[in-house]
């Protein structure tokens, strides 16, 4: 299959895309850069520092990346867990620009210290660190989105993004996981109700199973059968381009929406050319079990490389 994306004009949008050191936030940034925007990448990682456990990519190679799309990418580094970093941020924004058109949150350190401790272990065996990286995140989207929508209430216009992961009434497989990604879609439905009148959309996105660097590092591992539902980062930037280009968005605020749903929606593809569906839990796999195995086999592919490395 050949790729056809006619990908929108968004010259005149000026982004922020949380967390897009890697994986979705990178697709995401990328993604509107061929479509011609203006996007701030933002994250933790930053070129000739240590990376997030040592994941590859850095602010900086997004924002070259973006540029090379098309676009213009303007990396900053950004811990969404810091009030005044948050405030920093959209203070560089307004300075540069005056104005935000598009907010992705993105940043999530929910699955770091994975191997720390199972991810699907039930609630009384699981440590409090991990409840306060997942609520963390969550606090972190909420600060990111007060910033963007003080300056889209005075523009009248913009959209927030805020990813999440949901599947209907299915429980995700851990309390403190299960709580907070469903808080996330509940926060961008109060959002959207409380921006409907100043003209600013928001609304839940959910990725389906992406091929980024922790999947990558694994992919031997899964073998093919994933491949079916996999979904590269950027049929997810796709996903958030079309919605932006939409002059009739304001319908979708307030909404929980899949990725595969909108590309039959807005007829777009991945960069492959497929045009894979909604993804759906199936089978009795929770969805943190399906993250502890992974985690758990990319530490030991990890620690097979070490030991190469140091034989």
């Amino acid at each position: 299959m050949q790729d056809v994306w006619q990908a929108p004009d968004l010259r005149s949008v000026v982004a922020v895309v949380t967390g897009a050191s890697r994986g979705v936030g990178k697709g995401v940034a990328i993604a509107l850069g061929s479509a011609g925007a203006t996007v701030y990448v933002t994250g933790r990682s930053t070129k000739g520092k240590p990376t997030t456990e040592d994941l590859p990519g850095t602010v900086d190679d997004t924002a070259a990346a973006v540029s090379q799309a098309g676009g213009t990418g303007i990396a900053v580094r950004c811990d969404h867990t810091d009030e005044g970093e948050i405030a920093a941020l959209f203070g560089r924004v307004e300075e540069g620009h005056g104005r935000i058109d598009l907010l992705v949150n993105n940043a999530w350190a929910g699955y770091e210290r994975s191997t720390d401790a199972k991810f699907d272990a039930p609630f009384w065996k699981q440590p409090a660190w991990r409840y306060d990286l997942f609520a963390a995140s969550l606090r972190g989207q909420y600060v990111t989105s007060q910033h963007a929508a003080r300056l889209m209430v005075a523009a009248k216009r913009g959209l927030i993004v805020s990813m999440s992961y949901q599947d209907g009434d299915t429980y995700l497989g851990q309390v403190a996981y299960d709580t907070c990604k469903f808080a996330a879609t509940r926060q961008t439905f109060g959002m959207a109700r409380e921006l409907a009148r100043h003209g600013v959309a928001a609304v839940s996105l959910l990725p389906g199973f992406v091929r980024t660097e922790r999947v990558e590092a694994a992919w031997s591992a899964l073998g093919e059968g994933p491949a079916a539902v996999m979904h590269t980062p950027q049929y997810v930037g796709r996903a958030v381009a079309a919605l932006m280009a939409d002059p009739d968005l304001v319908r979708h605020s307030g909404s929980t929406l899949a990725v595969g749903d909108l590309a039959a929606e807005y007829g777009f593809t991945d960069v492959d050319g497929r045009q894979p569906p909604a993804f759906r839990l199936e089978g009795l796999m929770s969805l943190a079990t399906r993250m502890d195995r992974l985690n758990r086999v990319v530490a030991a592919a990890d620690a097979r490389t070490r030991k190469e490395d140091a034989a």
